[in-house]
C-alpha cells in the first residue's frame, strides 16, 4: 500500500530531486590542479554585477477582503480567499499580471538564453527504460532526446528491431496531454493505457487489441488515483470519485470508491467492489495476483497505514477476507504462491518485515517472518520465484536475493555506490532488468540471470558528461536537537572551498518519502559552472524507517525545518558557501520546507524557490485530496493546540511586514489538482504586499500544467532556464563571461 500511496497519492516533485554517490575518489596532483582550473575559471572570470539593475514592474494590485475566519476563539484573517476560486475572471487575470512581471523580469537576464540552449544540449540524448514481457512482445519507453514525451517501443527480442506501440507526442498538438499509466493482460492480448490531460490527476483510460492495435469498448473518464488491475481478460479494476461539485480542480474528493470494468460494457455499468456510503475510505486499490487467483484490496484514510483484505477469486462464493482491519500500519501484499500469501509489512517492525501468511487464516496473529526486521529499511520484489530485498543502508541500496522459504542466496553484486531499483519480473521469468545511477552515474539498465546471478550491462545512456570530473561525498551533520542527519554534496574535483560557491540545497522531508541518490540532466548547467547541489535527508521522509518519519511529522514538524537549516549553516560554516550565495528548494511538501524556512530565517539564502508547495496549513485540508495529509500534518480542526501548532509555521501567515525575503521564484500551475495553485497565489501575494528591499518577488504559472508528472521536455527545460538564470542572477554572477 505504501508504495502505491507515494506513486498516486503523495506529494512528490521529481524535477528537483537528485541523489549521489557516496564514494571519495580523491584525485592524483595532476588531476586535482587540472580540475581545479576548470573550476575556478566559471567564477574567477564572472562578471559581479548588481541584480538591482534589472528594471522590475510594479507587482499587480491584489485585493484585500475582510475574510476572517475563527479558531478557537482566535479571529485569523485570510485577505486573498478570492484567489482560491480558479474559475473566476478575476483570478484568471491575476494569473496573467503575474506572468507578465514574472516574464518581464526574466527576460532582462542577459545569459538566460545560454542557459537554456546548454539545458537543450545536455538533454539531447536517448533514453530508454527497462524491457519488460508481455505476450511476444518486450516493451519499453524511449525517447530520442528532445521529443516532448516518451514513445512505448515493442520488440520480439530485447534490444531486437522495435515498432511503435504507443506515441503520446500524438495525443495532443501542445504535448499536454501525456501517458499516464499502462497495463497489459497476462498473456498480452489487450493493453488499458491512461492518459492525463493539461497535468491534471483525473485520467481518461482507453483499451488496445495489441494485435490490431484498434481501441476494445469505450472509453472510461474520471479515474484519479489508480492504477489498472487485469482479471483475465474479460475486465479490470479501477479507483475512482464521484465528480465533485464545483471545481474538478480544486473541490473536495474524499470517497474513493473500487470498481470492476468489463470490456465492451458501458461505464455506467460497472461493478462497485468497495467504498462509498457502505465503507467511506480516501484510498482504495484493488490488485489481482499474478497467478490470477487473488483480489488484494487496500483501503486507507490517510497516506500512511491502511487495511488490508483479499478474496479467492478461484471461489465464486468467497467474499473478502479481513487480513488487518485498521490503519494504523502499512502493509502490502507482494506475492502469492499457492496459499502463500507474502506480505510486506511495519507492524511491530518500524523498519518493515516480509511475513508469510495463509490465506485459511490471514491475520497477523498466525504471520510467521520471512525476512526478519534488520535495522534497514526493508523493501521487497519478486522475480522467477525468488525474493530480493532492497535495504536502505545511509540512503545507499543493497540488494539480497533470498528463496521463497527466506533462505539467503546471494548479495547482488552493484556497479557501485548509489541506487538500483527494477528487481521483480514474472514467476516465470529467468531474467530481470534493473536501473543503477547515483549523482554522478547516469541511469543505467543491467541485465540479472536471476538463477546464475550474474549481472551484465544492458544499456547505458551516451551522454556529454565525464563523472571523473566530479565528487560526491556524504556527511552528517548534527542538526538543532543533536540528531545526527546525511547530507550528499556533489561538486567539480578540486573546487575550492572558500564560501565562495553557488550553492543549490534541496530537500523535501515528510510522507516517509526517501530521497536517494540518482542522476538528474538538469544538474549538469549546474555543476560544470562551479556549482554545488546539496541534498539533505532529513526528518520526515523515510531514509531510517518509521522512526525517521514520525520524528518530522504533526506536531514534530519542526524538526523537518530546523535539519534544512542546520544544512545550510553546515554548507557555509564549512566553506562550501555563503548564505549569499546560496538557494534552497523544494516542491510539494518541500514546497512547504522553502516557505517555512525563509518565513523563520529570512537571511538564510539568497534565493528561494518553493515549488508547488502547501503553503496555507490550515485551509489545505479543504481542497482535493489534502484532507489524507493529516496523518503528517494534522489540521487545524483537530484542537486547539494542533492550530496553534500550525499557525505558527504556515509560510501564508508568517510573513511579516518590512522583513527582507530572498528573490524568490515561487512556481505553480494553473491545472494542478494535487497541491491546488492557490497555496502559492496566496503566499506570493503576501510576500509582494510585505516584503522590504530590493530582491524581486516573482510567480511563475504555469499553464496547461499540473503537479509535474506528464510535463512536456520543453516547459521542463524552460523552467530550469528560469530557476538557474534567477539564482545566478540574483547572487551577481554570470557564469557564461567570454
Amino acid at each position: 500500500m505504501k508504495n502505491l500511496l507515494i506513486l498516486f497519492v503523495i506529494m512528490t516533485f521529481a524535477a528537483g530531486c537528485s541523489h549521489s554517490d557516496n564514494s571519495r575518489k580523491a584525485p592524483s596532483d595532476a588531476e586535482a590542479a587540472t580540475a581545479q582550473a576548470g573550476a575556478s575559471e566559471s567564477f574567477a572570470n564572472a562578471a559581479e554585477f548588481n541584480p538591482a539593475s534589472a528594471a522590475l514592474l510594479p507587482y499587480p494590485e491584489t485585493r484585500r477582503d475582510d475574510v476572517v475566519d475563527e479558531y478557537f476563539g482566535t479571529p485569523v484573517p485570510d485577505p486573498y480567499r478570492w484567489l482560491e476560486d480558479d474559475l473566476s475572471d478575476e483570478t484568471a487575470a491575476w494569473v496573467r499580471a503575474q506572468n507578465e512581471v514574472t516574464s518581464h523580469f526574466l527576460d532582462q537576464i542577459p545569459f538566460r538564453e545560454q542557459i537554456r540552449q546548454r539545458l537543450t544540449d545536455d538533454w539531447n540524448f536517448e533514453r530508454l527504460s527497462a524491457p519488460t514481457r508481455h505476450g511476444d512482445w518486450y516493451y519499453y519507453s524511449r525517447n530520442d532526446g528532445l521529443q516532448n514525451h516518451s514513445a512505448i517501443y515493442r520488440s520480439a527480442e530485447p534490444g531486437g528491431e522495435a515498432e511503435i506501440f504507443l506515441d503520446p507526442n500524438t495525443f495532443s498538438e501542445d504535448g499536454t496531454t501525456s501517458l499516464a499509466g499502462l497495463s497489459f493482460t497476462r498473456d498480452g492480448s489487450l493493453a488499458a493505457y491512461m492518459i492525463s490531460e493539461g497535468g491534471s490527476d483525473w485520467r481518461k483510460a482507453m483499451v488496445l487489441d495489441t494485435r490490431t492495435m484498434e481501441q476494445v469498448g469505450d472509453t472510461l473518464v474520471e479515474i484519479k488515483f489508480s492504477a489498472i488491475s487485469w482479471r483475465g481478460n474479460e475486465g479490470f479494476y479501477y479507483s475512482s470519485y464521484e465528480s465533485p461539485d464545483g471545481s474538478q480542480l480544486s473541490a473536495m474528493t474524499d470517497q474513493h470508491k473500487l470498481y470492476f470494468h468489463r470490456i465492451g460494457t458501458p461505464q455506467s455499468e460497472d461493478q462497485l467492489v468497495f467504498g462509498g456510503p457502505e465503507t467511506p475510505r480516501r484510498y482504495i486499490y484493488g490488485t489481482v495476483s499474478e497467478d490470477q487467483r487473488y483480489l488484494v484490496i487496500g483501503a486507507a484514510v490517510s497516506t500512511s497505514g491502511n487495511e488490508l483484505y483479499i478474496r479467492d477469486l478461484q471461489d465464486e462464493t468467497a467474499g473478502l477476507k479481513t487480513v488487518i482491519d485498521n490503519f494504523d500500519n502499512d502493509h502490502q501484499v507482494i506475492h502469492t504462491e499457492g496459499d502463500r500469501l507474502f506480505i510486506h509489512t511495519n507492524l511491530d517492525a518500524s523498519n518493515y518485515r516480509l511475513v508469510e501468511a495463509s490465506i485459511h487464516n490471514p491475520g497477523p496473529e498466525n504471520w510467521v517472518d520471512v525476512i526478519p526486521e534488520t535495522e534497514n529499511v526493508l523493501n521487497v520484489g519478486s522475480a522467477g520465484g525468488f525474493l530480493f530485498a532492497n535495504y536502505l543502508i545511509d540512503v545507499q541500496t543493497r540488494i539480497k536475493q533470498f528463496d521463497l522459504q527466506g533462505g539467503l542466496v546471494r548479495e547482488v553484486e552493484l556497479p557501485s555506490i548509489g541506487t538500483a531499483g527494477g528487481f521483480s519480473a514474472r514467476d516465470a521469468d529467468t531474467t530481470l532488468y534493473y536501473t543503477f545511477t547515483s549523482f554522478t552515474y547516469p541511469s543505467t539498465i543491467y541485465k540479472y540471470d536471476i538463477r546464475e546471478g550474474h549481472s551484465e550491462l544492458y544499456w547505458t545512456p551516451e551522454i556529454d558528461f565525464d563523472p571523473e570530473a566530479y565528487v560526491t561525498e556524504q556527511v552528517f551533520y548534527e542538526s538543532k536537537d543533536g540528531t545526527r542527519i546525511p547530507m550528499f554534496i556533489t561538486y567539480k574535483k578540486g573546487l575550492e572551498m572558500d564560501g565562495s560557491n553557488p550553492t543549490y540545497l534541496y530537500a523535501y522531508g515528510g510522507f516517509n518519502v526517501s530521497l536517494r541518490p540518482s542522476f538528474s540532466v538538469t544538474r549538469l548547467v549546474w555543476l560544470e559552472n562551479g556549482g554545488i547541489y546539496a541534498q539533505p535527508n532529513i526528518r520526515g521522509g523515510g531514509e531510517y524507517g518509521e522512526r525517521w518519519h514520525s520524528a518530522g511529522r504533526r506536531k514534530n514538524r519542526q524538526n523537518v525545518f530546523d535539519d534544512f537549516i542546520t544544512a545550510a549553516e553546515f554548507l557555509v560554516d564549512n566553506g562550501y558557501t555563503s548564505h549569499e550565495r546560496l538557494a534552497i528548494a523544494g516542491g510539494s511538501n518541500g514546497g512547504l520546507l522553502v516557505g517555512a524556512v525563509m518565513t523563520q530565517r529570512p537571511d538564510v539564502a539568497a534565493v528561494a524557490f518553493p515549488a508547488v508547495g502547501v503553503l496555507d496549513m490550515l485551509r489545505y485540508h479543504t481542497f482535493t485530496a489534502g484532507a489524507g495529509w493529516a496523518f503528517d500534518y494534522g489540521t487545524a480542526d483537530d484542537s486547539e493546540e494542533m492550530f496553534r501548532y500550525l499557525l505558527g509555521y504556515s509560510p501564508v501567515h508568517n510573513v511579516r511586514e518590512g522583513v527582507t525575503y530572498p528573490s524568490t521564484m515561487i512556481t505553480t500551475a494553473d491545472h494542478d489538482d494535487r497541491v491546488v495553485p492557490a497555496h502559492s497565489f496566496k503566499f506570493a501575494a503576501e510576500l509582494q504586499d510585505n516584503h522590504a528591499g530590493d530582491n524581486p518577488v516573482l510567480i511563475r504559472i504555469e499553464t496547461r500544467a499540473g503537479h509535474g508528472a506528464g510535463r512536456t521536455t520543453e516547459s521542463i527545460i524552460s523552467e530550469w532556464a528560469d530557476r538557474y538564470a534567477f539564482t545566478w542572477f540574483n547572487m551577481g554572477l554570470n557564469p557564461f563571461v567570454d
